[in-house]
């Protein structure tokens, strides 16, 4: 039998990871070498639904990962306390190396672990891949899923079937600092055409600073842009999907987002190969006087430098006065299919999804609850919520529900578009139409 890898010297080997005590290591082993390995099906599930061993978990590693870590483990106790004989093991995996890690569990089902974490992003090609279980039933008996918003079920939901549980609502809004502003006599900006030149304003009289901090990676702080410009992504007809990054209108808001990159704002050297955690890092730190910042960078931005010095109004569309539509973003947690423990795996994912560890995941890290009267109730407990929920509420936007999005989004078509803008190797049209090609070869054998 093929044991689980243990974490690199019986610890974590990541940041911010909580190295494991030598005795419960050595429990800890001792229960991985009694639990027998089940067989597996040809389909990639177990054969067998062990009530006891240990379970595995991946989840994603956040800028400033500590809080998160602590109501994990108040979720995992609860849940071993519950099922005497169950141990649970976390990791904290990089979300950019995501694709890779997941993609190798699904291809070695013995090694994989229990439950991951997911961007919602990714459900339909992981549904595709076979490789999370289809919970259905459980999630329909689960007292606490009938108060979970519509939006966050169907990020959950592939053909009817749910494939998971909504962790956490994902929105971006923008980032300021009101001390530099005050210095500067300036205002929150209300039109996408002020942010540019706020952002030069600030860059200009702060040269340490960069006005706003963008990212050639940040796809999901790009998209704003282009959909508030009237483009799309890509376009559906008959269940099928088509690029549409090349339209006229996708190319407007590819050329405003990339005007911000340059020595007047944001340098390409430095700015073109980051990611939206880096933009958040740079702001948190002190570096930028702007970024595009989820509900989830708010835990990051508080341990940062900026603290008590900063505020957030929702980011600006191209008239004054509007809201950019938002990337309907989130996390979810599912069940492989190929778990030996499946009712221990569910009532793990009910612990680590529900709504007292969601209440207590907002308070810690800033993430927006699935459930609407959780939601309710933290938006009245912290003011900080409000821009993000007018965002929600002006008109959220979704990536294409295609398994080919993976592909696409895995393999970087988007991030290297606007990088081989910024860098200058290619105009907009080109890199764009470069991009399109790419995507709708993604699109075809998927759909």
């Amino acid at each position: 039998m093929k044991l689980p890898a243990l974490p690199q010297a019986l610890g974590f080997a990541r940041a911010g990871g909580t190295p494991i005590a030598t005795a419960a290591a050595a429990l800890l082993l001792a229960g991985l070498t009694a639990t027998a390995c089940a067989p597996q099906t040809s389909d990639g599930k177990a054969a067998a639904d062990e009530k006891s061993g240990t379970l595995r978990v991946w989840l994603f590693q956040e800028v400033g990962n500590k809080p998160k870590e602590q109501v994990v483990a108040q979720a995992v106790a609860a849940f071993e306390q519950r099922n005497q004989g169950a141990k649970v093991e976390i990791e904290y995996i990089p979300v950019e190396t995501r694709a890779q890690r997941v993609k190798a569990a699904f291809n070695d089902p013995k090694s994989a672990p229990d439950l991951i974490e997911y961007g919602n992003t990714d459900t339909a090609g992981y549904v595709k891949d076979g490789g999370l279980a289809d919970i259905s039933a459980e999630f329909a008996a689960w007292d606490e899923a009938e108060d979970t918003d519509p939006t966050a079920r169907k990020s959950v939901t592939v053909g009817g079937k749910v494939y998971g549980s909504p962790l956490f609502v994902g929105l971006r809004a923008l980032y300021y600092r009101t001390d530099v502003f005050k210095e500067l006599g300036l205002t929150a900006p209300k039109s996408q055409a002020e942010l540019i030149t706020t952002a030069k304003k600030i860059r200009k009289a702060k040269p340490e600073l960069y006005g706003i901090a963008v990212g050639g990676a940040y796809t999901y702080g790009a998209m704003p842009f282009v959909w508030a410009a009237g483009g799309e992504l890509a376009t559906e007809e008959g269940g099928s999907y088509k690029a549409a990054v090349n339209s006229e209108a996708a190319l407007k808001g590819i050329t405003t987002y990339t005007s911000l990159f340059g020595d007047d704002n944001c340098p390409a050297a430095k700015c073109a190969q980051m990611g939206g955690n880096a933009t958040v890092t740079a702001f948190a730190s002190g570096k930028a006087a702007m970024a595009i910042g989820g509900d989830f960078s708010h835990a990051a931005v508080e341990a940062g430098t900026v603290k008590g010095k900063y505020a957030v109004v929702p980011l600006p569309g191209t008239a004054p006065g509007s809201i950019a539509p938002a990337f309907a973003g989130g996390n979810n947690i599912g069940v492989l299919k190929s778990t030996s423990h499946r009712t221990l795996a569910v009532d793990l994912l009910k612990s680590l999804t529900g709504k007292d560890t969601q209440a207590k995941l907002f308070d810690a890290m800033g993430f927006l609850p699935t459930y609407t009267d959780v939601r309710t109730a933290a938006a009245q407990r912290q003011p900080f919520v409000k821009p993000f929920i007018d965002t929600l509420e002006a008109g959220t936007r979704f990536v294409p529900a295609s398994p080919g999005w993976g592909q696409i989004d895995s393999s970087l078509v988007l991030p290297t578009m606007f990088q081989e803008v910024v860098s200058g190797r290619k105009d907009v049209k080109a890199a764009a139409d470069d991009a399109a090609k790419k995507m709708d070869a993604a699109f075809t054998p998927a759909s």
